[in-house]
C-alpha cells in the first residue's frame, strides 16, 4: 500500500486540527506525515497546542507547497484562514483535507472549488457526523425509502463556552451557526437535498456579556414538511442532548446523543419507531465504539490513492457552503 505524504498547514484553539494530526500520525501505514507550517502567528498565539508536532520538522507554507513530494495537506488554521490556504493548497495542485465551513467570503471559497474541480484533486472536510458509522448507515437506508417519505429532520448540537470563546463568533456571520450548525446542515442536506426557503435566528444571549451569536437555528422549508437545525453555546448539559431526529411516513428515528466519548472512542445511541400505534416504543440501542477522526482520515487516504470516489462531490460542497451562509443570514 503507497503511504501518502502529507503536511499540515495550521493549528486552532477551537477545531480539530489537533486530532488530525494525530489521526495521521497513528495511522502510519496510511500516511507519511513529513511536517508542518504555523501562519497567522499561530505559534504565539496556541502555545498550548504545541506538543501535537513534536518529532516533526517545521516548514514554512512556501516548504510544504513547493515540494512535489508532498501530495496532500490537511489545512487546520483558524476558520476565517480556512479557504486563504486551502487555494494555495489547490493551486500547487494537492488533495486537500480542510476543516469545515471554509472562510467566510463566498466568492473566494468558489474560487477554491473551481480550482479543485478543474484540477481533479481530493478535496475533503472535516464534517465529524459524515464518519459515524450508523449515520452513515441511516443515510443509505432513508434514501433507499426504508422511514418512506421524510418530513422532517430535528438536528441539534449544543453546549456550554465561556465568555471568552462565545466572543469569539464575532468573528463569523451567525456565530454558532457558521461554527458547529455547519455539521447540522451538512445531515439536513444529505437527507432531504436543497431547502424551498432558509429561515434564520440567529441571536447573542448576552449572557455574561458576551457578544457573539451564541444561541442559533434554522428553518429549512420543503415541499412537504419543516426541518431545523439548532446550536448553542449556552446550554447547560447541550453536549448529551445533542441530536437528529428524523421522521418519515413509515417511522421514526432518535439519536440522542449523537456521540457519547468514552476515553479516545465514541459510541452514539439510538431508536427506531415504525408504524402507526400512538404509544409505539422502542428500547435505545448502542452502536459499537468506533474512532471519528480515524476513520475521516483513512477515507481520505482511500480517495488520494483512487481507490474511491469522494461521495461529497465539489458540487455539493459549495452547495452546502451556500446554504450554511443562508442559515446564518448572509446571501
Amino acid at each position: 500500500m503507497r503511504k501518502i505524504k502529507v503536511a499540515q498547514i495550521g493549528i486552532s484553539y477551537h477545531s480539530h486540527g489537533i486530532t488530525i494530526i494525530k489521526a495521521m500520525r497513528d495511522q502510519p501505514e496510511l500516511f507519511d506525515v513529513v511536517g508542518y507550517a504555523l501562519p497567522e502567528n499561530e505559534r504565539e498565539k496556541f502555545p498550548d497546542r504545541m506538543s501535537v508536532f513534536d518529532g516533526l520538522p517545521e516548514m514554512s507554507v512556501d516548504e510544504i507547497l513547493n515540494n512535489p513530494e508532498i501530495e496532500a495537506v490537511a489545512v487546520e488554521t483558524e476558520e476565517i484562514y480556512l479557504t486563504k490556504y486551502a487555494t494555495l493548497a489547490a493551486e500547487h495542485g494537492k488533495h486537500i483535507h480542510m476543516e469545515k465551513p471554509g472562510g467566510t467570503d463566498p466568492v473566494e471559497f468558489e474560487k477554491l472549488i473551481n480550482i479543485v474541480k478543474k484540477n481533479k484533486t481530493v478535496f475533503h472536510t472535516g464534517y465529524m457526523y459524515r464518519y459515524n458509522p450508523y449515520i452513515t448507515e441511516l443515510i443509505k437506508r432513508i434514501k433507499d425509502g426504508e422511514i418512506g417519505d421524510v418530513i422532517s429532520v430535528e438536528a441539534q448540537m449544543s453546549c456550554v463556552h465561556q465568555k471568552e470563546m462565545r466572543d469569539w463568533l464575532t468573528n463569523f456571520p451567525g456565530g454558532m451557526m457558521f461554527f458547529l450548525g455547519c455539521h447540522l446542515i451538512d445531515l439536513i442536506l444529505q437527507i432531504q437535498g436543497e431547502p424551498e426557503r432558509v429561515i434564520p435566528l440567529c441571536k447573542s444571549s448576552g449572557v455574561g456579556g458576551a457578544l457573539g451569536d451564541d444561541y442559533t437555528m434554522a428553518v429549512f422549508e420543503y415541499k412537504n414538511g419543516v426541518s431545523f437545525a439548532k446550536t448553542s453555546a449556552v446550554e447547560p448539559g447541550g453536549f448529551m442532548r445533542r441530536q437528529l431526529v428524523v421522521s418519515g411516513s413509515k417511522g421514526t428515528v432518535e439519536i440522542r446523543p449523537i456521540e457519547r466519548v468514552m476515553d479516545d472512542v465514541i459510541t452514539t445511541d439510538y431508536r427506531e419507531v415504525y408504524g402507526n400505534d400512538w404509544f409505539a416504543d422502542s428500547e435505545f440501542k448502542t452502536t459499537e465504539p468506533f474512532h471519528r477522526y480515524n476513520n475521516m482520515m483513512a477515507s481520505f487516504a482511500q480517495m488520494v490513492r483512487g481507490e474511491k470516489e469522494n461521495p461529497w462531490d465539489y458540487d455539493y460542497e459549495l452547495m452546502l457552503y451556500k446554504y450554511v451562509l443562508k442559515a446564518c443570514g448572509q446571501e
